[in-house]
């Protein structure tokens, strides 16, 4: 492992550096906008990049990527040395390419007019030592570049080599954090490399812990990332499958995920925050309980993602990896999860209360409720719903407990903004400390998501009182 990764680095460190050396042409960071240079404004560097040389830019992590529009029928690729990558244009499939000096991504020539492109590289991982370094678009005599629609989210997938895409047959363009944001339409980054753990271990696993705040997470140097470059609308998490094999404790581990929660949400205040179980529930429990200590903290935007059943028979390439299908599987369920959460204005967070509050008894009278049951996502094999709780009372409620009967035999996976159980179809929710108030009149809203599209729930209560109206 330790020679791998001085491999690893030596290979970073030499393509950083490597752009600084003689014979490649330096370019002002005053670029002509529309030339197609790495400093052409209308290009899109979604990810972490190092962008040291105008001449030449380098994507540092899994799954950055450069979105332009292009005028003309063709158009290549400036590079240096020998690099494998992937290309899509027009929203097609993306195709593989590998080669050095100009690579044409259009042997067969397009219909004039305008076109859009997304070039991801194959990150310089492991044993992989290729030359990821953008030096520039090769356009038609009088074509141009221009702008791109701007997408209006950006999500970070924070992992290990899962997230990275290993296995999968186009590595982190086949992956789920690629195929979520590219179906949202969002702006998305893979901030993951193979063998990372979340906390740091005596055995020297590569932590995110510590290299989620570096530029290139220590492959090309330990230099601090600049939040400033771009803001996280979600941060998606998904770590833990290696801390059990490097001796992490569960105590450790639920600690370690808490303080990276909490810290996350330091450098991006608005965004939402989701922590995923391991697909193979490893730490699933001390994941879920990181969560619930930072919403008992004030902050009701970090989210448990219970990945319980996602994975198909037959969605693993070996005993880990998710392969294509996997990972198909997984953005099936996963999108719809972010979206309706990255949709919705986020709830305000606020500081724990110094002192801890008394609950009266809950005082709403028979009747003084209405439910909205509506279901906002629905993928075929599962559905997601969204509730609304109204008090139509004159006095407050203080703590409640919802509870209804599901149709057949479906079963709730995961639930926010209160804490959701199950037994046989009777379905119960109960606040969460942050909204157990319901004002006269007021409302409060939770969600979850089910393992089937069945619609129809029935029997609401509020504190055992039936509601007068359930929608």
């Amino acid at each position: 492992m330790t020679k791998i990764r001085s491999l690893r680095a030596a290979a970073l460190i030499a393509v950083a550096a490597g752009v600084l050396a003689a014979g490649l042409p330096v370019l002002s960071a005053e670029a002509a906008v529309g030339d197609g240079t790495p400093a052409d404004s209308n290009i899109s560097f979604v990810g972490r990049w190092n962008k040291t040389n105008a001449s030449a830019y380098v994507p540092y992590w899994a799954g950055a990527y450069l979105r332009v529009g292009f005028t003309g029928r063709t158009v290549k690729l400036r590079q240096r040395n020998t690099i494998q990558l992937w290309a899509s244009i027009d929203g097609r499939a993306f195709t593989s390419f590998t080669g050095s000096g100009t690579i044409n991504l259009t042997p067969t020539a397009l219909a004039a007019g305008n076109h859009t492109l997304i070039v991801s590289y194959r990150q310089v991982a492991g044993s992989y030592t290729g030359d990821a370094v953008f030096q520039g678009l090769i356009l038609e005599s009088g074509a141009g570049t221009f702008a791109p629609p701007a997408r209006p989210k950006l999500v970070e997938f924070v992992g290990d080599s899962i997230t990275a895409g290993a296995t999968s047959s186009q590595l982190a363009v086949t992956d789920y954090g690629f195929k979520v944001g590219e179906r949202l339409g969002y702006d998305h980054t893979q901030i993951a490399i193979g063998g990372m753990c979340l906390a740091e271990t005596t055995d020297g696993c590569w932590a995110q812990e510590t290299r989620y705040w570096m530029s290139s997470g220590g492959q090309a140097g330990t230099d601090p990332w600049d939040f400033s470059r771009y803001t996280a609308d979600g941060v998606v998490i998904n770590l833990g499958t290696n801390d059990k094999s490097h001796g992490v404790s569960a105590a450790a581990f639920q600690a370690t995920y808490t303080t990276f929660l909490t810290r996350i949400r330091a450098r991006f205040p608005n965004a939402k925050l989701f922590a995923m179980r391991t697909f193979i529930g490893r730490y699933a429990t001390e994941t879920e309980a990181a969560v619930r200590a930072r919403n008992a903290a004030g902050d009701a935007n970090v989210f448990y993602v219970d990945t319980t059943g996602w994975l198909p028979s037959g969605g693993l390439s070996d005993s880990v990896h998710p392969n294509d299908a996997g990972h198909q599987a997984i953005t099936d369920r996963l999108a719809p999860v972010l979206s309706a959460r990255l949709t919705t204005t986020p709830d305000p967070t606020t500081p724990p209360p110094t002192t801890a509050p008394t609950t009266p008894a809950p005082t709403a009278p028979a009747g003084a409720c209405a439910v909205t049951y509506r279901k906002t996502g629905d993928w075929g094999t599962g559905a997601q719903f969204d509730v609304t709780l109204s008090n139509t009372s004159t006095i407050p409620v203080n703590g409640w407990t919802l509870t209804w009967s599901l149709p057949g035999s479906q079963r709730i996976t995961q639930s926010w903004n209160s804490t959701v159980t199950q037994s046989g179809a009777a379905a119960t929710a109960v606040n969460a400390s942050w909204n157990a108030v319901i004002p006269a009149a007021g409302s409060v809203s939770f969600g979850f998501v089910t393992d089937s599209p069945l619609g129809g729930a029935t029997g609401f209560a509020l504190n055992g009182f039936p509601c007068a109206a359930a929608t």
